[in-house]
């Protein structure tokens, strides 16, 4: 058996995440509009049809800007804090919001959905480990920086999505004010380049097949700076870096290497609003 995984998009403008296998998939965020998330999964030959949930890591835009309508249309259950869903301000129907609360497993046919609390400036921002079959997805981004509990789920993956958010000399040389700045990079705002390498190198499973380098910020990096940092010490892991205008491959993790399955054709999608 195994899971199938990719980035519908990652970064500022936007982050949606699908997970799943054969009969059920759930996403991680709705950031994408309804449209552009049925487009990019048609595009990869996915059908919504598969997706049984959604859920929602914290109240930011970027992550929650479909949720509205992907929930509606597919009449799909909605797992998030209440917290969260008081901030976010999206009028998500009643009968489909379900409350979850970090490290209660949700199931999901043969998913299993954990919960963890992250640190970032938002109501109640949580990152998730997928698990089935004896495999662990984590999808770990917007975070101030890899606590305990990131360290320990992380170790656990066999593949993660996790975020690589500013280059430290980008982002101190660069246009942005000093207190975005400060914001960036406080221990409430977003993982560096620096902090996710290490991460990586001390603490990543000898399981972790495929590392997805994720949320990178439109001005304070660059995806090829993020793959030069983490090859040299990739090892038998794959890198990937995701992109904030098009879906990656689908990736299909198993006991054996990573497997490529599909993916789609796309252009740069200019009007997604860019928070970083």
């Amino acid at each position: 058996m195994h899971i199938n995984i990719c980035s519908l998009n990652s970064g500022s403008n936007a982050n949606c995440y699908y997970v799943g296998n054969e009969n059920e998939a759930v996403l991680i965020d709705t950031g994408l509009s309804c449209r552009e998330t049925e487009k990019r999964m048609t595009g990869l030959g996915l059908s919504m049809d598969t997706v049984k949930a959604i859920f929602i890591s914290h109240e930011h835009s970027d992550h929650v800007t479909g949720l509205a309508a992907i929930s509606k249309k597919y009449q799909l259950p909605v797992y998030i804090t209440e917290a969260t869903l008081g901030n976010c301000k999206v009028p998500v129907d009643e009968n489909l919001v379900q409350y979850f609360q970090q490290t209660k497993p949700v199931n999901i046919g043969n998913l299993k959905i954990t919960s963890f609390k992250k640190n970032h400036d938002a109501a109640d921002a949580h990152s998730f480990m997928i698990s089935g079959y004896g495999i662990n997805i984590g999808v770990i981004t917007d975070i101030g920086f890899a606590c305990k509990k990131v360290i320990k789920y992380f170790g656990q993956c066999h593949a993660a999505f996790l975020e690589s958010n500013y280059c430290d000399t980008m982002l101190a040389n660069g246009n942005y004010p000093y207190y975005l700045q400060e914001r960036i990079s406080s221990d409430v705002g977003h993982l560096s380049n620096a902090q996710a390498v290490e991460l990586f190198k001390h603490y990543r499973s000898e399981h972790l097949q495929l590392l997805i380098l994720s949320h990178l910020s439109k001005n304070n990096n660059k995806p090829e700076l993020v793959e030069n940092l983490f090859t040299p010490y990739a090892g038998a892991t794959k890198i990937i870096v995701a992109s904030r205008y098009e879906a990656s491959p689908i990736y299909r993790i198993e006991g054996n290497p990573v497997l490529t399955l599909r993916k789609q054709k796309q252009v740069k999608n200019e009007n997604q609003l860019s928070l970083f």
